[in-house]
């Protein structure tokens, strides 16, 4: 069991350290709503801690989701920031859905400074984080992570080394790139077949079991169907990441011309009141 600390408690933070703490690891949170990281600590028996450096001190882990690169420079720099806490030898793994360049950034001022990274994005959304069965996308040293995984299964169901540093934040960028492609094509799917009359549920039913099966369609197209969209994944956060994959592309010369459209799509479906729907609510656009 380690000493951990769990800094930025979302939808999806705040279940993540309660499973860190249910496995008997020492876990401290840190949240900039202060009042939440006291709830988390009354719920689940931690502690919590006045700012990141506080959580920080004395951990062997210390994990971070927040939102993007500017707030992981906010939580992990300066006077109060937890490298600031964080013991020599320490481990910093960031959940975090950045670009891949704040995780090379935050491997070369871990190494400068005898700590220690990995870049950690996860896919499995609100549910995946409630059920500790997430799946975890890492890049970093392989000593590194071969010692920081036994504490990540903690919420997860696979954690899996895919390369140096970034390399975990560029495997969630083509993550997303298929679920925005996979979300505008059942979209599509189901708006065609409630215009051709069918019932829907009896289509998705049958077709679920073939070749367009998809997490998407097991897990959304009934919501769908019924115009749904209040859980799950924002759209705005969806938006976020989808940018992160755009600079990337223009940087290394990929194409995503889908990728592109279905962004500004979802630019639509924020400016219709829907900032915070499901990514399902693609649907929505499409309603006559």
């Amino acid at each position: 069991m380690a000493k951990c600390a769990f800094i930025g408690l979302g939808i999806m933070g705040y279940p993540m350290a309660g499973h860190l703490q249910a496995k008997g690891h020492d876990v401290t949170v840190f949240n900039r709503t202060g009042a939440k990281a006291e709830k988390w600590a009354t719920e689940h028996g931690g502690k919590a801690a006045a700012t990141p450096r506080e959580a920080a001190e004395g951990a062997e882990f210390v994990m971070a989701c927040v939102g993007n690169d500017d707030d992981i420079r906010s939580i992990a720099y300066g006077d109060q920031g937890l490298f600031a806490g964080i013991p020599d030898g320490a481990t910093f793994v960031d959940h975090t859905t950045a670009s891949a360049d704040i995780a090379r950034e935050l491997e070369t001022f871990a190494k400068d400074n005898n700590k220690k990274f990995i870049d950690a994005p996860v896919s499995g959304g609100q549910a995946g984080a409630e059920n500790g069965v997430l799946t975890v996308m890492c890049g970093g040293e392989q000593a590194v992570f071969d010692a920081a995984k036994p504490v990540i299964d903690s919420y997860s169901r696979a954690v899996t080394l895919l390369g140096p540093a970034g390399a975990g934040q560029l495997t969630k960028m083509v993550n997303q790139i298929c679920i925005a492609g996979l979300v505008q094509g059942l979209s599509e799917a189901i708006n065609f077949g409630m215009s051709a009359g069918l019932e829907m549920e009896k289509v998705l039913d049958v077709i679920s079991k073939g070749a367009a099966q998809s997490w998407q369609m097991e897990n959304r197209g009934s919501t769908m169907v019924k115009g749904e969209f209040d859980f799950g994944f924002p759209v705005e956060w969806m938006r976020k990441d989808l940018g992160i994959c755009l600079t990337e592309a223009n940087r290394n010369g990929a194409l995503l011309p889908v990728t592109a459209v279905v962004d500004q799509f979802y630019h639509d479906v924020i400016h219709s009141g829907g900032a915070r729907w499901d990514t399902s609510s693609l649907i929505h656009r499409l309603k006559k």
